[in-house]
């Protein structure tokens, strides 16, 4: 009876007694009721997408020897798109007959999220105790990236614990694991991840290239003699890559297709979104390289977000991979710090439907036109940021190479040694100019 007592004591509802157990209590049972809808009903039932379908089919096709490549891209159905060395890692998902098979994917996707939601817990030194663990948790399965990629059953998930894993192989300089972690997803999505190789090239971190680049380039060997129409991944389905579709693409270039905005205007556009990235990316790597996470957080979003904006095809649920850039937050010197900053965010992450009965254009407009609008703006808070803190540090006479733009205030931790410590803003009448 004693140890039944105990037992029940256990169980027994606590009453929080500070604001983090107030928070912790409400946030966690919000959190993995959201984790378990998400997964066992929302992605489980019907979707008008369905990324599984294409994907299954191509493994099917690759163990039976038939032809991978011939997708018709004419339809605004999804299509298979992986390249040789992706057909050969997904290749197992036909072992299993198509319902069991998206049913696995479906969970193992969900646990790559869910151990990339520690990793980045664990990356700003958050604990499963802190409120930062439930916070997180909610808003990654309330958002759309996680919620349609789980729905439209996409490899997405695997590919951010990849991602993920990359980073804190980087930060902990165990080089060629961090390029064996980036070179999967390349094998399977390239174009989006490829420029994450910039970090480690301005890093000095030479060893990241040799398991980034000779992975996906092993990977492709041995896949090309096992598929039978190899070839056509050349001559059909990368000529498709490289155009810019005007459908179901949130791109510059998709989104001025569909509106019919004029070339010149799209590629001025362009061209002006791209300075703006080269200058943010310049001032983070000049005076942001030694703050280790804040630098590589900051750099990956920015580089994955321009990608998708400038590139030829930028979808939605690409968003995921610029969770560590918004997670930065959490940092006194975050660049996401202001309003303007969670407008862009609310754009692209947010899982709500524009689209009204009652207003169609304007809410067709709104839908389509939000995540576009949602990445230019990040990229423009993160460029306004940079630049303002380093018109500041400037008049005030603390520009030094490597050393951060934020003033003392934002690091208590300074030391009040001179040499530490950047100079303060001259006054005239006792206001700072």
């Amino acid at each position: 009876m004693y140890r039944a007592r105990v037992f029940l004591r256990q169980l027994e509802p606590r009453t929080a007694r500070t604001t983090a157990e107030v928070l912790n209590f409400a946030l966690w049972p919000l959190a993995i009721l959201t984790v378990i809808h998400r997964v066992f009903i929302n992605a489980v039932n019907y979707h008008v997408t369905n990324d599984f379908t294409p994907v299954y089919n191509a493994s099917l096709a690759f163990l039976n020897h038939r032809a991978v490549y011939n997708a018709n891209f004419n339809s605004t159905d999804p299509a298979y798109l992986y390249p040789p060395s992706g057909t050969l890692l997904i290749s197992p998902l036909a072992i299993l007959d198509p319902e069991k098979s998206r049913w696995g994917f479906i969970l193992v996707n969900a646990i790559a999220l869910l151990l990339a939601w520690y990793l980045l817990l664990k990356l700003f030194n958050f604990t499963l105790n802190s409120v930062a663990a439930p916070a997180l948790l909610l808003a990654m399965f309330m958002s759309e990236t996680v919620t349609n990629t789980l729905a439209f059953t996409n490899i997405n998930g695997c590919l951010f614990l990849a991602m993920m894993a990359y980073i804190h192989l980087l930060l902990k300089r165990k080089d060629l694991w961090a390029g064996v972690a980036l070179g999967l997803t390349i094998a399977v999505k390239g174009p989006l991840t490829v420029p994450l190789l910039l970090i480690p090239l301005v890093r000095g971190q030479w060893k990241v290239f040799i398991t980034a680049l000779g992975i996906p380039v092993a990977l492709n060997l041995i896949a090309w003699p096992l598929i039978v129409d190899y070839k056509e991944f050349f001559t059909h389905t990368l000529p498709y890559l490289m155009e810019a579709r005007d459908y179901f693409n949130s791109a510059i270039v998709g989104n001025a297709g569909y509106y019919g905005v004029a070339e010149w205007l799209t590629w001025t556009i362009r061209i002006v979104m791209g300075i703006l990235v080269l200058i943010s990316l310049w001032l983070l790597y000049r005076y942001y390289r030694e703050d280790e996470v804040f630098y590589i957080c900051n750099t990956s979003g920015i580089l994955i977000t321009a990608v998708m904006l400038l590139g030829s095809l930028g979808q939605m649920y690409y968003s995921m991979f610029l969770l560590p850039m918004l997670m930065t937050v959490v940092q006194r010197n975050s660049l996401l710090r202001n309003w303007p900053a969670w407008v862009a965010i609310f754009g692209f992450m947010s899982y709500d439907k524009w689209l009204s009965d009652r207003w169609q254009s304007i809410g067709r407009d709104l839908e389509y036109l939000r995540t576009t609008f949602g990445w230019g703006l990040l990229l423009i808070v993160a460029f306004c940021v940079l630049g303002d803190r380093y018109l500041a540090a400037k008049r005030e006479g603390r520009l030094v190479t490597g050393k951060s733009l934020d003033p003392a205030w934002m690091h208590p931790e300074w030391t009040a040694d001179d040499s530490e410590l950047p100079a303060a803003p001259r006054t005239k009448a006792g206001v700072a100019y």
